[in-house]
């Protein structure tokens, strides 16, 4: 594609890039309307030009959309902005973001992953989300790997309280997610399957 590419073909274009060619089904979109926001909708709220800020997302100054909607509306948080202005703005933002991590190396790839949109497993997104939910699916999985056959009430309890912690962080996640992520989210690896598995000791 050339610059003359209308500016949202190349956002979807390099969405596909990231995320693969899955389809969207009906119940997919209904999760992501209710989650996000099309793009096209945020600016004219904020008075923005949708084609310069998909021309930010395409520099690499703002993350690409989290979904593309079966009717091709590229859906974004409602909080897309708020990390640049945070920055002080988007030109500010790589540094301020990758200034939350102590090796630098790490930085750079929290800000490639922010930038991919796929960070969408986050109700805000944000440095310190990012570093607390790394912690806690850490956390869980290394306590269900030492759960041993019978897990002791304070074991339980322990567990449960890593699992709230995540629950709190983290949407629900659609099929969609496992299709482009290629298996399942952490919501179901760390929430869902540490709570089936093993109940609260009141439960």
């Amino acid at each position: 594609m050339t610059d003359s590419t209308p500016a949202a073909v190349r956002i979807a274009e390099r969405f596909r890039e990231v995320n693969g060619d899955h389809p969207m089904t009906a119940a997919d979109d209904a999760y992501v309307s209710a989650q996000f926001v099309p793009l096209e909708a945020l600016c004219a709220a904020l008075g923005r030009d949708a084609d310069e800020v998909r021309g930010l997302m395409l520099g690499g100054l703002l993350p690409l959309p989290g979904y593309l909607r079966s009717d091709g509306a590229e859906m974004v948080p409602r909080d897309l902005f708020a990390l640049a202005e945070a920055a002080g703005g988007p030109g500010l933002l790589r540094a301020w973001f990758t200034g939350h991590w102590a090796d630098p190396v790490r930085g750079e790839e929290e800000w490639a992953a922010y930038l991919s949109g796929q960070y969408v497993c986050l109700h805000e997104v944000t440095p310190a989300n990012i570093r607390r939910k790394e912690e806690l699916t850490a956390e869980i999985t290394a306590r269900l790997a030492t759960a041993g056959a019978d897990p002791s009430p304070e074991w339980r309890g322990d567990l449960h309280a890593r699992v709230d912690a995540l629950d709190a962080l983290e949407p629900a996640f659609t099929a969609y997610d496992r299709l482009r992520f290629g298996g399942p989210t952490s919501r179901d690896t760390c929430v869902d399957a540490p709570r089936a598995l093993f109940p609260r000791p009141r439960d």
